[in-house]
């Protein structure tokens, strides 16, 4: 088995014509660790990819995988494993032969070939399958054929473009699944390509969110759920509302803050963390608690959704509209006068966005 490399991107800049694509973008990867990039279309996730593959090249900046300078190589000798949405499978060619390609491209006599191709279609769960041809496969097993085919090279660097979203959702689920024992297995570095937050949280060792060609946070994907870093990072998982806020007064560990319409806050260091003179309170609507006693946000509900375990409004304020939950044993009405209570654990701070 190949020896994993960690991955080292350094001050990495390209541009497609004279638009840049990827802006002094650096990110650090270690040997055996699955680092998702995740971000909406045209915020430069596919684009690294292409450029650590050697498909594009950067206008500056250096990518490392272990101590080999991979800028000064053709794609074809990086002797990375790549994994297509699209599968990309020859489709003259058998399961078997399609898995033994890239060993042959290496020189491996044909025995020795079919015996490494057959072993990782054991480890795939597809040895029945070895003679058929790629149009005679499902989605999912054409997919675990192109992991082989990635796999069984023992390359250094996995790379996986987008390569579920063709799937159905049970089975996304599923080869998910499989993907991440597989690597763990093999401790193979990788990188894996993705807009969908779940897939991405649920596969990745670390996670980085990319926007406008540059990494807003990267770290593990507990943290970027609990923790965001800004408001873009919060937005994108979830935090729906954000409430400019500023520091009026401090009496130890409670802070008295202010915002648009004057409304009023108290909240505790103690449970949110250090408080910024300004700053952003961020919650998901769990984050913020819809109760009939006069504390808090001052708010006139609007429309009242039913979610099982509790409602969720839509509530007008003094800062804008918020979404908030209420418990079942108390609904209230559209157009009712509420009060919006912060649900500590449920919050957190961010730096105010510039002006």
């Amino acid at each position: 088995m190949t020896q994993a490399a960690p991955l080292t991107i350094a001050n990495l800049t390209a541009h497609y014509g004279k638009t840049k694509v990827l802006d002094d973008l650096s990110l650090d990867i270690g040997a055996g660790e699955l680092v998702s990039l995740l971000g909406a279309s045209g915020c430069g996730k596919t684009t690294t990819l292409r450029l650590i593959a050697g498909f594009l090249k950067p206008t500056s900046g250096t990518i490392r995988l272990g101590p080999q300078d991979l800028s000064a190589l053709p794609a074809h000798k990086r002797n990375i494993g790549l994994v297509f949405q699209n599968y990309a499978l020859f489709p003259h060619l058998s399961v078997l032969e399609n898995v033994a390609f890239g060993l042959k491209q290496r020189g491996m006599s044909g025995s020795e070939r079919t015996r490494a191709a057959k072993s990782m279609l054991e480890r795939v769960g597809l040895t029945a399958l070895g003679d058929r041809l790629p149009s005679a496969l499902s989605g999912g097993q054409r997919q675990r054929v192109a992991l082989a085919r990635a796999l069984v090279i023992e390359p250094p660097l996995l790379m996986f473009d987008e390569p579920l979203s063709n799937l159905d959702a049970k089975l996304r689920v599923d080869m998910r699944v499989e993907i991440r024992q597989l690597q763990r297995a093999n401790g193979t570095t990788s990188v894996f390509v993705t807009h969908d937050q779940e897939e991405a949280f649920s596969i990745s060792d670390r996670v980085a969110i990319m926007d406008a060609g540059r990494i807003r946070q990267l770290d593990t994907p507990e943290v970027l759920y609990q923790r965001p870093a800004n408001a873009f990072v919060a937005r994108f998982v979830g935090f729906e509302n954000l409430i400019p806020l500023n520091v009026t007064a401090r009496d130890g560990e409670m802070i008295e803050a202010s915002g648009a319409g004057g409304v009023s806050l108290k909240l505790s260091q103690k449970a949110l963390g250090e408080i910024p003179d300004d700053f952003i309170l961020a919650t998901r609507p769990e984050g913020l608690r819809v109760v009939a006693e006069e504390t808090g946000l001052p708010c006139t509900l609007g429309l009242r959704t039913y979610l099982g375990r509790t409602y969720h409004y839509q509530a007008e304020t003094a800062v804008g509209a918020l979404t908030a939950s209420g418990p079942l044993t108390q609904p209230l009405s559209p157009g009712d006068r509420a009060w919006l209570t912060p649900v500590a654990e449920q919050c957190c701070i961010l730096p105010a966005e510039p002006a």
